[in-house]
């Protein structure tokens, strides 16, 4: 049975647009998480289902079952909270009033609507802080004298006072140490199953929406972008934005470093045309520029997208490649450098390539950027097949940063020369538009733009210097994808990291793809959203980084992670 139904739901403050268009529907005893970055309306739409917004500002329809709540009197309103509908506000510390208990505040709801006397709405009370894991003192204690956690759960007590057939919940366990937050988890889940109270969890905990709630809508910029079963938002989303969320979201498993998603929620009151993430997007098309995208169905999932969710950037196809030695020292032998690999990169991911000397990674990145032809195997970008005759368009689109900076410049070319070359090549611009590219790739890689530092040769750099060149060289042609074979493996640790997280950065804020490949399991941890295990030609296993590097399954994997490099202090003596 439906227990509340939203539609075309709209909030404004005057100009400001904090919700626009949403609608989903919430079952009798289920559980629904909002989740979004802070500002993308989830508190406005928790606000807007108990009425507390000013008269005039909802619109839409919100039935409560089956009864239109829009344009409800106060008098209509107030027989509805606390009784049907109760919410947890996040800032408990404004929402009790200083000057009197906690008790006296929690009694109230009681005595008015379940019609209780004070003695037994005070065994009530009592017992409903004890549920929450507190005490009988917390009630004869003032707002000012309690520590945030203690607020939020008397909070979550006061909420559940008067039994509701909903329950929501501004950020359950925002502010909570890790112990009480399990203890909330418990709590939430224990009520759900015992009353069958529906919950509606606002949140942007996602562990913990992970354990609490049937379904996830994902709200961005006051629209929802995604909405689907918990299990199906949160391992595989579909909306880019759904996506960064997660990607940023750290837990005991992450591996990598954390990025945020690129760029700003927009603002409110002037949001762009068309899609409202497309100026964060990665993947964005003509048509996002020019219209709103519905929240329509993409395989079994309601997804506001006009291209249906997250593409695949580049996809190869059963990839294989053979050399033969020259038979000067013995017979000829074929070499199966690649052997059947398949893989897929999604548009703005980082995935890692690893494996010993000689598995057959820099001959398929050279594969993948064109350097070498495939024997057999299809390579596609963005749908379009990479195999044969190819235009300068979708050649620029992917660019190689190589292993050896020093072998792949030539060393008569000043800085300028390098970085311009595939602009020449290409025949893009004016000379002055290319030399204009040049600073702007070289400011991007923190180098000197000084006419000093343009004029200076290969040998007058250092290796860092160089491979930052060589980077530029790469990003000046504003590529698609990057595949990166070994960039910082001649280069000592300091300088490794300033450039991985340099590399990072600039694969965050341009979108692009990034396949790096690497022998050091430790560096690409640190790097990947999933990782490749090649060995002798053939990719023997794939996942996301989190689960490679804690739970492998190939043997070849477990001894490559067991030969990373670790300080054991407190380990045996070899």
């Amino acid at each position: 049975m439906t227990l509340l139904a939203i539609q075309n739901l709209r909030v404004t403050f005057g100009p400001v647009r904090a919700l626009d268009g949403v609608s989903f529907e919430l079952g009798a005893g289920e559980a629904l998480a909002i989740v979004g970055e802070t500002g993308s309306g989830k508190t406005t739409l928790a606000r807007a289902l108990l009425g507390l917004h000013p008269a005039g500002s909802v619109r839409g329809s919100i039935r409560w079952q089956g009864k239109e709540l829009t344009g409800l009197d106060e008098t209509g309103w107030r027989a509805l909270r606390w009784r049907r509908i109760a919410l947890a506000v996040q800032n408990a510390g404004t929402a009790f009033d200083p000057v009197y208990r906690i008790g006296e505040q929690i009694v109230e709801p009681i005595r008015e609507h379940l019609r209780l006397s004070k003695p037994d709405a005070w065994i009530r009370a009592t017992a409903l802080v004890e549920q929450v894991g507190l005490s009988e003192r917390h009630l004869h204690a003032y707002p000012h004298q309690l520590s945030g956690g203690e607020k939020q759960r008397l909070m979550l007590a006061m909420a559940l006072s008067c039994d509701p057939d909903l329950l929501i919940i501004d950020e359950p366990t925002s502010g909570q140490d890790m112990l009480s937050r399990a203890h909330i988890i418990a709590l939430l889940r224990r009520i759900r199953q015992e009353t069958g109270t529906s919950l509606l969890i606002i949140s942007h905990d996602l562990a913990a929406v992970a354990q609490l709630v049937d379904r996830v809508a994902v709200l961005y910029a006051g629209k929802l972008a995604e909405l689907g079963t918990a299990r199906d938002v949160l391992t595989m989303p579909r909306h880019p934005y759904s996506w960064g969320l997660l990607n940023a979201y750290p837990n005991m498993t992450t591996a990598r470093d954390l990025s945020g998603i690129r760029g700003q929620m927009p603002d409110p009151a002037h949001p762009p045309t068309g899609c409202r993430f497309r100026p964060r997007c990665t993947q964005a098309v003509d048509q996002c520029y020019t219209s709103d995208p519905p929240l329509e169905n993409h395989h079994g999932r309601l997804v506001a997208c006009h291209l249906g969710g997250v593409q695949t950037l580049l996809k190869a196809d059963n990839l294989r490649k053979t050399f033969s030695t020259n038979g000067h020292h013995g017979p000829v032998e074929l070499i199966h450098a690649v052997h059947s690999v398949s893989l897929e990169i999604l548009e703005g991911e980082v995935v890692g390539v690893v494996g010993e000397t000689g598995s057959g990674k820099t001959t398929l990145g050279k594969l993948l950027a064109g350097l070498l032809d495939p024997d057999a195997g299809v390579i596609q970008l963005e749908g379009h097949p990479l195999n044969g005759p190819t235009t300068k368009e979708q050649r620029r689109r992917i660019q190689i940063i190589p292993q050896d900076p020093f072998d792949s410049v030539n060393p008569q070319f000043s800085v300028r020369q390098i970085v311009r070359e595939p602009l020449d090549v290409q025949g893009i611009g004016t000379r002055a538009e290319r030399d204009a590219e040049v600073q702007r790739a070289l400011t991007a890689v923190s180098l000197s733009t000084s006419e000093d530092f343009l004029a200076r040769r290969p040998h007058e750099l250092s290796g860092g210097q160089l491979q930052r060149v060589v980077i530029a060289r790469a990003l000046v042609l504003h590529p698609k994808l990057i595949i990166a074979d070994e960039p910082v493996s001649m280069l000592d640790a300091s300088e490794q990291a300033k450039l991985i997280i340099l590399l990072k950065a600039i694969q965050n804020e341009r979108g692009m793809g990034l396949l790096f490949i690497s022998h050091d399991l430790a560096l690409v941890r640190k790097v990947a959203d999933r990782i490749l295990v090649m060995r002798e030609g053939q990719i023997v296993e794939a996942g996301p980084t989190s689960q490679i590097i804690t739970h492998p399954q190939h043997d070849y994997t477990r001894a490559l992670l067991g030969a990373a490099p670790a300080f054991d202090w407190f380990g045996s003596d070899p």
